[in-house]
């Protein structure tokens, strides 16, 4: 079966002057157009292609790869509005479309969006939406404390930052677990805090309580090393000044010197932290 808006890794069956046909193992084939052809190939070879659909809604094959696939978000700009709807650039040389009735609100050229990329049931034919929320499902989430997820963020709120887990799930960051500049579309890496019972998810951008320690520890060594085994920060340093360094809480700064300091990998000082000479 071939699918649209995915990789498919597709066998070379026949060349013709526009082009090589390809075939899925159902006999299924697709054109790869001449500018997407190889130098070199041979029939029978499997070629990794993309499928989307051109202009005269054909599926056809490319080795372009597009900035996101189909069942994804993706954070893309707008190159063209018309009277049926907005035009996103997602690396292709068709423009994936998004009909007014799919745009949280009125699109406009040269601005990004976070969309969610799918396969329009009545038309079979790839489209986005910036209703992000409508593609996200917290009746079942399958995450427990502690866990590590992928994080985009969606759209901040008074509390903090609305995030996207895992492609799945909607999730928030509270304003006291940032310590770095967040904009929409910023992918990062999180850790699920407590999965509520109505399904809603806290999380944060650090790990936390006692599996934190170490990384922020790691990181603590790493700048160290860096600046010549001396930083001019320690336990009684203001938080503003330790977050503009290591992106980390008061709190969770403390908690990872407190580590090296017991492993005698540092030496606390009246004006900073120092490294112990034998690490």
């Amino acid at each position: 079966m071939l699918k649209l808006g995915e990789y498919n890794t597709l066998e070379v069956v026949r060349e013709r002057d526009q082009g090589v046909y390809l075939s899925d193992e159902d006999g299924n084939e697709v054109l790869l157009p001449n500018k997407y052809v190889p130098d070199e190939f041979k029939i029978r070879d499997l070629l990794k292609v993309f499928l989307y659909l051109d202009s005269e809604e054909r599926i056809v094959a490319t080795n372009l790869e597009p900035y996101a696939t189909v069942n994804s978000f993706a954070y893309l700009k707008c190159t063209n509005v018309s009277d049926i709807g907005a035009f996103l650039d997602w690396g292709l040389e068709k423009e994936l479309f998004v009909p007014f009735k799919e745009q949280a609100s009125k699109m406009r050229v040269g601005s990004w969006y976070l969309v969610y990329i799918y396969v329009d049931e009545k038309t079979n034919r790839l489209v986005a939406s910036s209703k992000t929320n409508t593609f996200l499902d917290n009746s079942l989430v399958l995450l427990s404390s502690y866990d590590e997820v992928a994080l985009i963020a969606s759209h901040p709120s008074p509390f903090g930052w609305n995030m996207i887990v895992n492609q799945k799930y909607l999730g928030l960051v509270y304003e006291d677990e940032i310590f770095q500049k967040i904009t929409v579309g910023d992918k990062v890496k999180g850790f699920v805090k407590k999965v509520r019972p109505d399904g809603k998810i806290d999380l944060t951008l650090q790990r936390h309580g006692y599996r934190g320690i170490e990384p922020n520890a790691q990181q603590i060594l790493n700048e160290l090393e860096a600046n010549g085994g001396f930083i001019d920060l320690n336990d009684k340093s203001a938080p503003d000044d330790i977050k503009e360094v290591f992106q980390l809480s008061k709190k969770s700064f403390k908690k990872a010197i407190g580590s090296l300091y017991k492993e005698k990998k540092i030496v606390i000082e009246q004006d900073g932290i120092r490294l112990v000479n034998d690490h």
